[in-house]
């Protein structure tokens, strides 16, 4: 099968004809439609995440359709079935985490694209606990990016409890899917960007935020929660700093920049800060309950499979108008 493979760390996906898998005993084999390039993807292929598989098969927002069967796999699936596989490929369900409904948090977790082979690729297995029945409504392309974007999104807006005023520092792919909910459920969005780039503060405005400026900038009201999407470290004390007390921090990427220091004024009054890492599957069940009902919007661009290179290069330099979708085409 055709797959675009990193060989180390730094260096370009380089596309390849690789065996295609065969499902183990609690597998689906897949046969890929579409996979939806994550930031994840650029930290792993920029040497930012430590460890990863090697030779590696990145991705994982993954379309695709039930091929074969394990034999111990999951009964819900039958074949031709459309699934979405995510970021969590397997836990242990054993540890003091996965016994206490954290198996996000998972000490011998692995990871699709990252730690197990994901969907740059034709095909792919991938343990049916873990993948999800895709809701109607969304095409391939269209629903490829609630997969990480959407659910580790959902994961951090959800830590922002009953949060009124939400601020949201980077407003790219997952900010724009979750800002989206927010509105639904009648929060009042502030929206940060880069300083100076009004185009996207315009766009958070058009789909209703009641205010959007500079990253550098205090809102004109103080905000019961933010969260970071950006992977900038010195946005958790502007962050801080534009909180109402009691207000919560939520650090919703995997990789972040330094956090610089800051006064412990800007933290007291019962502010917190906190992360999210990876995902449960009740999350993914949850959000792509909810997706439909809002209904949520993607935008998309997409690239064919030996363009993966091209859809990096351009997500790491801030070129694409949406979120990139490679199509996988027989």
């Amino acid at each position: 099968m055709r797959a675009m493979v990193l060989d180390k760390p730094g260096q370009p996906l380089q596309p390849r004809d690789v065996p295609k898998p065969r499902p183990g005993r609690d597998q689906l084999l897949v046969r890929i439609s579409a996979c939806a390039v994550c930031r994840t993807d650029l930290h792993v292929v920029d040497g930012e995440l430590p460890d990863p598989k090697l030779p590696l098969i990145p991705g994982h927002q993954i379309v695709g359709y039930v091929e074969e069967i394990g034999r111990q796999a999951n009964s819900k699936f039958a074949i031709g079935d459309r699934v979405g596989i995510p970021w969590l490929g397997w836990t242990d369900g054993q540890c003091a985490y996965c016994r206490s409904g954290r198996e996000n948090l998972c000490d011998n977790a692995r990871f699709t694209g990252y730690t197990i082979d994901g969907g740059y690729a034709e095909f792919t297995v991938a343990d049916s606990r873990y993948c999800f029945h895709l809701p109607e409504g969304y095409d391939d392309i269209a629903i490829a990016p609630l997969l990480c974007a959407g659910l580790i999104g959902f994961r951090s807006y959800r830590k922002t409890g009953n949060a009124q005023r939400l601020g949201i520092y980077g407003f790219g792919n997952a900010a724009h899917l979750i800002a989206q909910i927010a509105l639904h459920e009648g929060r009042e969005l502030f929206v940060f960007t880069r300083p100076g780039d009004t185009k996207t503060q315009q766009s958070a405005k058009a789909l209703g935020a009641k205010w959007a400026g500079d990253s550098d900038e205090m809102p004109p009201e103080r905000l019961d929660a933010a969260i970071i999407f950006a992977s900038v470290g010195p946005l958790v004390p502007a962050a801080l700093r534009a909180l109402a007390k009691g207000g919560i921090v939520v650090c919703g990427g995997i990789h972040m920049t330094d956090i610089p220091s800051f006064p412990y004024a800007d933290l007291w009054e019962e502010r917190v800060i906190t992360s999210v890492a990876n995902l449960t599957r009740r999350d993914g069940q949850e959000f792509l309950q909810l997706a439909p009902r809002v209904p949520v919007q993607t935008t998309t661009e997409t690239f064919q499979l030996e363009q993966a290179n091209i859809a990096l290069d351009r997500f790491r330099s801030g070129e694409l108008d949406g979120t990139a979708v490679l199509t996988i085409a027989e």
